[in-house]
């Protein structure tokens, strides 16, 4: 297949204009069009549908990491059943949490929406695990942050050890948020609590969390360390450099590494419609720093999620053209840290 990197954006068959299928691609990336859970405004269902229009004029060249576009990229199609659960189970959640006295109703709505997201994270699980096996790197592109629960399941029954590297806002350790087994305040409490083989939780960015969450982190003996916005902001500015910082970070990591990426980890600046912001937070270089440093310091990028982008109104593509740089650095940098990179591709 003949195909000129130079001039991609005018090829619109795939993601970032790439024309290649699953199966000749190394690098298989699943959209999974679910936002039930996201307790302030929804919106990251169309996520992946933003990711993949604004990746269309995404250079393909990266001057850190080459070609990753030459290891081929493919981006699965949406799952419709998902998309209709993503209806039932939004309707349910408004109701529940408009509701939040109790009663009968309330109850039935909230455990309407745990079987859903049930039954998201086993179709998840499912394809993740499917693509896995044919051995290909597998990204998830939500959503909220709850439906990639599966897709880190997936990973983490491959391995004896691993550890998260989670840039996020939010600590994102509260015990079935509002009742939602499976919410996206609770992807990594369903981590810890369900995946032993998860020996380390490395969070950086997090600037919104409740004492609860604070007092689980000082609790878990070493396996969830938190690096506090406020506290790397204040070592900054008394001195200590990022890449001092991220050095210590990746010390902490054990050999294979998944990352799971929540947009609003950056500064809101970069994903103002995303469904929880909070001010402060990376810039886009400190985030990429970040992902080159745990592939620099000989350690395996084993998967990925990218989570919660959420396109804004009519017209407005920001959101979805940093989610989709994201996605790229993402991918350019789990492929070095595999060494799957290709010079050429044609």
């Amino acid at each position: 297949m003949s195909f000129d990197p130079n001039k991609a954006g005018a090829n619109e068959a795939g993601i970032f204009g790439l024309p290649y299928s699953a199966d000749e691609s190394a690098v298989v990336l699943m959209p999974v069009p679910f936002d039930a859970t996201t307790s302030y405004r929804p919106g990251a269902a169309n996520g992946p549908r933003a990711i993949l229009q604004a990746s269309r004029q995404v250079d393909l060249f990266d001057v850190e990491t080459g070609n990753p576009w030459s290891a081929g990229i493919a981006l699965l199609p949406e799952a419709e059943d998902i998309r209709s659960w993503n209806e039932a189970a939004r309707g349910a959640a408004e109701r529940a949490m408009a509701g939040r006295d109790g009663g009968e109703a309330r109850a039935a709505d909230v455990q309407r929406v745990n079987d859903l997201c049930a039954r998201v994270n086993g179709r998840v699980h499912d394809e993740v695990s499917k693509w896995l096996d044919a051995g290909k790197v597998i990204g998830t592109i939500g959503g909220d942050h709850g439906c990639v629960y599966g897709a880190i399941a997936a990973h983490a029954e491959r391995y004896s050890t691993l550890g998260i590297l989670h840039v996020d806002a939010h600590a994102d350790l509260r015990k079935a948020y509002d009742g939602f087994e499976w919410s996206h305040a609770s992807i990594m409490d369903n981590v810890s609590r369900h995946q032993p083989s998860v020996a380390r939780l490395v969070q950086v960015g997090v600037r919104d969390l409740c004492e609860e969450e604070r007092e689980r982190i000082a609790a878990s003996a070493g396996r969830i360390k938190t690096y506090y916005d406020a506290e790397l902001v204040r070592q900054r500015y008394s001195g200590i450099t990022w890449a001092d910082q991220v050095a210590r970070m990746i010390e902490d990591l054990p050999e294979q590494v998944y990352v799971s990426f929540d947009i609003d980890g950056l500064d809101p600046a970069l994903c103002p419609n995303t469904g929880t912001p909070v001010p402060g937070g990376l810039s886009f270089n400190q985030a990429v720093y970040l992902l080159a440093a745990v592939a620099r310091s000989g350690r395996q990028i084993i998967g990925f999620d990218l989570a919660e982008v959420a396109p804004g109104p009519a017209g407005d593509e920001w959101d979805g053209n940093v989610g989709s740089r994201i996605l790229y650095k993402l991918i350019g940098w789990a492929l070095t840290s595999r060494n799957m990179s290709k010079s050429d591709r044609s």
